[in-house]
């Protein structure tokens, strides 16, 4: 299929994920998982579990200080896993309760999660009802995650800087 990132291609083992620049210079950026280990050898849908870590999602995956792996996951540090994803939204999503999230609660729950992944920061943060949380969100917590990944910073904008200088 067009644009689909072959299963054959994914990195076994913990190995390190292409860079997206090259993915699309293959015209290979779309990349599929499922729940379905069948679906791996029969449609090359990749079986998530093969490749990633996650952590309790709901108010299991809400408890301040404690990042614990889903039931169908392995252990968060299992570094075999190269994909950490996290979830970070209430088990009944109502836009009333879920909008008092806010970028902090994100923020902490991903630094929790860091340390329970065995120091490695989150690939894929799942929450609801991005457009309704409190100071800055999703978004302003994205932001700081991609800045700490890049540059070592929480200012994303930080690292840009340190990236033009050192060309």
């Amino acid at each position: 299929m067009k644009y689909w990132f072959p299963v054959s291609r994914m990195p076994k083992d913990g190995r390190n994920w292409p860079l997206v620049r090259d993915m699309i210079r293959k015209n290979q950026r779309l990349v599929v998982f499922g729940s379905m280990e069948e679906k791996e050898k029969s449609e090359g849908i990749a079986y998530q579990w093969n490749y990633m870590v996650e952590n309790k999602y709901g108010h299991g995956g809400l408890v301040k200080g404690q990042c614990s792996q889903r039931k169908e996951s392995s252990p968060l540090n299992d570094k075999t896993k190269s994909l950490v994803l996290v979830n970070h939204f209430q088990t009944v999503s109502l836009k009333a309760f879920t909008a008092k999230g806010n970028s902090k609660d994100i923020m902490d729950m991903l630094s929790t999660c860091y340390d329970a992944a065995g120091n490695r920061w989150a690939n894929f943060v799942a929450v609801d009802f991005y457009k309704r949380c409190q100071g800055g969100g999703a978004f302003e917590a994205i932001d700081k995650l991609n800045g700490r990944l890049m540059c070592g910073s929480d200012e994303l904008q930080a690292c840009a800087v340190s990236l033009f200088t050192s060309l």
